[in-house]
């Protein structure tokens, strides 16, 4: 292979060159250098405290190719023979930046029982079942990231525990059944972001599923992102269809299911429509998922968002509003109304 070495932390690969054979040599804290072009076959990090660096998104694009093996466990809510385009297991301290993700019939960037991962201006662009999916992580930052059109999330944390610090910033999310996904994952911080076009934009889930680890969303914090024309229909019966298996939703801006301690501050939620048949018909909605094996949502704030222009309801609660706090909302129209007189006494 004919890589060449600036220093003895860097290496250069060229279009044509072998990316894993670059990981597969790497020591701790080189830097591996794409250049522009497109990159052909998955890749996995095994080695900790790497960093994998591309000329930009849409500069540096990585596709499908003959399939390597890969020792990463089975992607959830997968067919067990799909090829996720970059995966990371057991590994420490690895960034990949400045890259497209395109076209893998599993995730774009699957990391699983990491810590100390960072995506930054990485693109996920049609990659079959997830965009950037994150499980059983901690200390995971995804930032100024694009991801649209795969049939869950673009965006998605899976069971990482309370303390985990996982954030989804400055990143833009379209086209897939859910935007951004805290799928029994606690302390996650979805800021800044923008979520359009999806099924649901953000929604934040507690459900125990058969064979998984036990779960919960506590302590999360959702704000400043605008979540706006989430039209598409998801939840369909067939194995292709978007967020298949799933109940029927559309036109959820944000979602807070079976949840505890999150907030909900300072979004703006408008043009948020159904298109097909949804078990959540509002823009903001507060409800339980006991039925789902999860939990009653609890202590739960909506502070300081405009949320307009949304069909049928700009926000549901369907939970007991009094175990939940309203403040400061600019809210079209809502189910119960005037939800800012429902705080609990001396929290207004």
């Amino acid at each position: 292979m004919s890589m060449s070495t600036r220093s003895a932390t860097e290496v250069l690969v060229a279009e044509g060159e072998s990316v894993q054979s670059a990981l597969d040599a790497a020591a701790e804290g080189t830097i591996i250098r794409l250049a522009e072009g497109t990159f052909e076959g998955n890749l996995s990090v095994t080695t900790p405290g790497v960093t994998l660096v591309g000329a930009g998104r849409g500069r540096t694009v990585l596709v499908p190719g003959a399939p390597a093996p890969t020792s990463i466990p089975p992607l959830h809510d997968a067919p067990a023979d799909v090829i996720s385009g970059i995966a990371l297991h057991e590994m420490t301290d690895v960034a990949i930046e400045g890259m497209t993700v395109r076209g893998f019939s599993g995730a774009g960037v699957y990391a699983h029982s990491c810590r100390g991962i960072r995506l930054a201006d990485v693109e996920s662009d049609g990659n079959r079942v997830w965009g950037l999916y994150v499980r059983e992580s901690a200390d995971v930052e995804v930032e100024s990231c694009q991801a649209r059109g795969s049939q869950y999330a673009g965006v998605a944390f899976a069971f990482c525990p309370a303390g985990s610090r996982c954030l989804v910033t400055g990143s833009e999310c379209s086209e897939s059944a859910f935007g951004v996904f805290v799928d029994n994952s606690s302390t996650v911080r979805v800021v800044g972001n923008r979520c359009h076009g999806n099924a649901a934009g953000i929604l934040l889930l507690h459900q125990t599923y058969e064979g998984e680890l036990p779960g919960g969303v506590n302590d999360c914090l959702v704000s400043d992102n605008d979540v706006t024309g989430n039209t598409l229909a998801a939840g369909g019966e067939a194995p292709d269809d978007l967020g298949a298996a799933g109940p029927p939703i559309s036109g959820v801006g944000i979602a807070a299911i079976g949840t505890e301690r999150v907030a909900v501050v300072g979004n703006r939620v408008h043009d948020n429509r159904p298109s097909g048949e949804t078990v959540m018909p509002g823009a903001v909605v507060l409800a339980s998922s006991a039925d789902w094996g999860g939990s009653d949502s609890s202590d739960n704030s909506l502070e300081w968002n405009v949320i307009t222009g949304n069909e049928p309801f700009d926000a549901l609660v369907a939970v007991d509003p009094a175990g939940q706090r309203f403040r400061n909302n600019v809210i079209g129209t809502s189910q119960p109304e005037r939800l800012d007189d429902h705080a609990p006494q001396g929290t207004v």
